[in-house]
């Protein structure tokens, strides 16, 4: 049996519960504190915020010029002094910013020394966004380096890495959320010509408090880049950490010759990277009496094999070890005896297809959306040995979004209530989990005529790509009422070698040989026809289309 550990939002000491257990000895627990790098640069008042402070939404806003540049001022000490700036030379386009702003931009106008001399024509652009290299500029500025005497601007990286500053250099849209990874890389590292750090010399002159430098000493998680994996969570000490598919149903599953290759991995005091949240971090206590610390409930591993910092050799062996990606990627792979391995939302929690979907379109709607919540993450990076691409997003008539997999929506079953529970599978013969190495799509994709459902219309009949199939009133005394211009915006649906789907009756299906000898398929008697503005699967423009033109609901669709 394993016992948990939770964590609150940072720096929150909280003890054991057991799993299946009333009661745990609090003194067997050791305290968890775990703080993200934006609690610990919002401690230190290094990064401030905006309003509400460090909220979710500023951290996911990209850094603009204007934000550059006052971490610039706070980090060679001079941002009270540029505040009290009082002189009226300043960039030509300063007006749309506030009057505090104002006078730090001032400031850097009359100060050309600290790396901000805008443009030829004297602008600034504040509002403008800014690049991982500008701010590694930055960075190295406040260390004491100069650009064009001690490196050039297009070795940024190569002369930052030199110098402790590399976690970023792979970043394409510079967040908030990576100032804060930037300036406490930046506040560890020695001033040039010294051994004193940033932190040290920005308290020296009061701009820091002292006592809370004790938080740039702890252990950090970092985040590493790699052409083979994407980004992946390494200890502190550079090594990846990896989780193990088969924990999803047993967190003891590795034991014995597998821990001797996996070694697990666990502390209990150190800072996560800013793009990680401390609460997702908790400790387990193996049935070994070992405590081992999990992400997302996923308990981390090292590899025997990974002999130094940057080595991955661990990814996607035995399709069941995988590296840990910020919010696990949005996606995980559990593995089950039973079941093999199926794709898992971050925390493990089973994902499931519906075998009466469509390609692109969901025929869940109403009660069945309240068992079967809809799946959605807004990025996805798979694990190793799944196509990330293979991913997208479906956008429902209600206007929420979902992710699909090869086209078909995922969804949760309101009966999984932990990690590993896969009690959705086979349910009504119609609800699967999703193995993503052998997933081609639903039994639905291989007809040519099957029914579709919205929450306004109920069931209704669409082809084999899900666009909507109608029925024209006027057929009812002529099946030859649209002709001309009529047909082009109705076009007739044929096909020769007619298959549907296991709700439908073959038998209600046929064919019409028109005057002008087009075949037409029908139902019921109905001629079925497209309508030329329905663009998407799931388009339902034509409905009701001068009081003629109607979807068919086989359940209500009386023979012509």
């Amino acid at each position: 049996m394993s016992h948990y550990k939770k964590i609150g939002l940072s720096s929150i000491v909280l003890f054991g519960i057991a799993l299946g257990v009333t009661a745990v000895s609090a003194a067997a627990a050791e305290p968890l504190k775990v703080q993200s790098e934006t609690d610990v640069a919002g401690d230190l008042g290094i990064l401030q915020g905006e309003g509400s402070g460090l909220t979710t939404d500023y951290l996911e806003k990209s850094t603009t010029r204007l934000q550059a540049a006052v971490m610039s001022l706070r980090l060679h000490g001079l941002e009270a002094e540029a505040l009290a700036y009082k002189g009226t030379s300043s960039f030509k386009d300063v007006s749309g910013v506030s009057t505090a702003n104002q006078a730090m931009l001032g400031y850097l106008s009359m100060h050309p020394e600290l790396g901000w001399q805008g443009t030829a024509e004297h602008m600034f652009n504040p509002l403008g966004s800014v690049t991982a290299q500008q701010v590694y500029k930055v960075m190295l500025e406040s260390l004491g380096y100069s650009q064009g005497v001690d490196f050039a601007y297009a070795d940024v990286f190569d002369f930052a890495a030199k110098h402790g500053l590399s976690q970023l250099a792979s970043v394409k849209d510079f967040k908030n959320l990576h100032m804060a990874t930037a300036t406490l890389e930046a506040l560890k590292v020695p001033m040039k010509g010294m051994t004193g750090t940033l932190a040290a010399d920005l308290a020296a002159k009061g701009k820091l408090d002292t006592a809370k430098l004790d938080e740039l000493a702890k252990p950090t998680l970092t985040i590493k880049q790699s052409d083979a994996v994407g980004s992946y969570l390494s200890n502190d000490k550079g090594m990846t950490l990896y989780y193990f598919s088969k924990d999803v149903a047993d967190p003891n599953a590795c034991v014995g010759q597998c821990l001797a290759n996996w070694p697990i991995y666990n502390a209990n005091n150190f800072t996560v990277p800013a793009d990680f949240h401390a609460t997702d971090f908790s400790v387990i206590t193996r049935a070994d009496g070992k405590d081992q610390l999990t992400y997302k409930g996923w308990p981390l591993y090292t590899f025997i094999k990974d002999v130094k910092a940057g080595d991955v050799l661990g990814n996607n062996v035995g399709k069941a070890w995988f590296v840990i990606k910020p919010a696990n990627g949005g996606v995980a792979l559990g593995t089950k005896t039973d079941l093999g391995n199926y794709l898992t939302d971050a925390n493990g929690m089973a994902l499931y297809y519906f075998d009466k979907d469509t390609k692109g379109v969901s025929n869940c709607s109403g009660a069945c959306l309240e068992k079967w919540p809809v799946f959605y993450a807004p990025t996805i990076e798979a694990p190793a040995g799944v196509n990330s691409a293979d991913f997208g997003t479906l956008v429902r008539s209600d206007g929420r979004m979902q992710t699909t997999y090869k086209g078909f929506p995922l969804y949760y079953w309101v009966n999984d209530k932990k990690m590993g529970d896969t009690l959705g599978q086979d349910v009504g013969h119609v609800w699967y989990v999703v193995d993503p190495a052998t997933f081609a799509g639903t039994k639905a994709t291989n007809t040519a005529v099957k029914t579709s459902k919205s929450d306004s219309l109920g069931t209704y009949l669409v082809d084999a790509n899900g666009m909507t199939l109608y029925l024209f009133t006027k057929d009812k005394g002529d099946p030859n009422s649209c002709v001309g211009s009529c047909l082009a915006n109705w076009p007739i649906f044929y096909d020769a070698n007619l298959t549907v789907s296991s709700d439908l009756q073959a038998s209600d299906f046929g064919v019409l040989t028109r005057k002008d000898g087009t075949m037409q398929s029908t139902y019921k008697g109905w001629p079925l026809y497209y309508w030329v503005k329905d663009h998407h699967p799931g388009d339902t423009t034509g409905q009701n289309v001068g009081k003629v033109w109607f979807v068919l609901d086989p359940a209500q669709t009386q023979a012509r």
